[in-house]
Formats: structure tokens, C-alpha cells, sequence
């Protein structure tokens, strides 16, 4: 989604503040936490590394960072017309799929990239279980995403809802096709909005 000062003063005005400010790199220890799925994609055939998973990637060669996969403990089919149908079903039940693993330390983490691929115009639903399972009070989100022609899809002020006393700050988003063809140009989008957010 664009942010227009319009956009802004309406969300700010609904209690949801999007910061437009940077941060200073050298003084923040980041995670990049994200869910990618792999298997059949629409448009893209048979993938072996997830859309999403491609980013985070570069995010964090770029800053440093450390990686976290948001891994589902049930796995999502590989067959994309299954896979879009469970997600419907979990959106519409508001379902919260349980991950494998967690974060040791979450506390030690002062800024927080979440990516994830965009799903029937919102974050899969196992993001949501994400951010309910720790406490983000005081912590810089930077949500990331890849998509199909959506964009962030309001994504920003879901994560808003659910982390109130967290600093959202402006994320990106990149189209799936770019992220899994054209490597070149994922990381010159990628490296624009860390550079924009003074993380490098």
C-alpha cells in the first residue's frame, strides 16, 4: 500500500502510526523472520525456494541480520490450487497455525523484518500465530512481502493491530515473478528500501 499523507493522517488518526523515520544500523540487532512456501506457483511453475524466502535472504546478507523461518508444523500441499483453498478456509475461520521451533532471546532483537507471501489479499494466517506468540512492545516492525500484483495489501495495518505497542515502520513489497526471476533487480529493490530505512 501506498502511504499518502492523507493515508497517514487517517491511520494515525485510528491509533495505527506508521514511522516514517529511520533508524541507526550499527545500533540495532535485527531479525528477519519470515513464512515461504515452496511447491506449484501460479504463473511460475514448480519452485524450489520459496518467493519470500529469496528476500529475506538478501535482507539479511545485506544487514547482518538473523534468519528465522516461520515453518509450519503441518506442511501446506505442493499442488497450488489445494494450497490456495486451505488458505481460504484459514482465512475465513481466522485460524492460527502453530510453526516449529522458536526465537531464543526475542528480547535481545530491536528490530523485526516479517515477510510473508500475500494470500487471498491478507498475510497467511500463520503470521498472525507469529505475532501473538511474542512480545514486540517497544520493537521496530518492518513487514516485507512478495505478491502477485498486490502490493502490501493494508498488510501494515493488520500488523499494527496486532503489535499496538510497536513502531511500524514503512515496509516494501516485491512481486513473486521478480523475486524468483530476476535476482538482480530483487536485490536493487531490496537494498533501496534498507538504504531508505538507513540499515546499510
Amino acid at each position: 500500500m501506498d502511504i499518502t499523507r492523507r493515508n497517514f493522517l487517517k491511520i494515525a488518526g485510528s491509533a495505527l502510526i506508521f514511522s516514517f523515520g529511520t533508524v541507526h544500523a550499527a545500533s540495532e540487532n535485527i531479525l528477519i523472520a519470515y513464512f515461504s512456501r515452496i511447491g506449484e506457483e501460479y504463473s511460475l511453475g514448480t519452485i524450489s525456494k520459496g518467493n519470500t524466502a529469496i528476500v529475506a535472504e538478501i535482507i539479511a546478507e545485506k544487514t547482518a541480520g538473523t534468519l528465522f523461518e516461520i515453518k509450519p508444523v503441518k506442511k501446506y500441499p505442493d499442488n497450488y490450487k489445494e494450497c490456495t483453498q486451505i488458505a481460504s478456509k484459514e482465512k475465513a475461520t481466522n485460524a492460527r497455525p502453530k510453526f516449529i521451533g522458536k526465537i531464543e532471546d526475542f528480547s535481545q532483537y530491536t528490530t523485526i523484518f516479517i515477510g510473508y507471501p500475500i494470500w487471498w489479499g491478507a498475510y497467511p494466517m500463520i503470521i498472525a500465530t507469529f505475532l501473538e506468540s511474542y512480545d514486540f512492545s517497544g520493537k521496530k516492525i518492518v513487514p516485507f512481502c512478495t505478491h502477485g500484483g498486490s502490493g502490501l495489501s493494508g498488510t501494515e495495518q493488520n500488523i499494527a493491530l496486532a503489535c499496538p505497542n510497536a513502531e511500524i515502520l514503512q515496509g516494501f513489497a516485491i512481486q513473486g515473478s521478480i523475486a524468483q526471476k530476476n535476482r538482480s533487480k530483487t536485490e536493487s529493490i531490496v537494498v533501496e528500501n534498507l538504504n531508505r530505512l538507513n540499515f546499510i
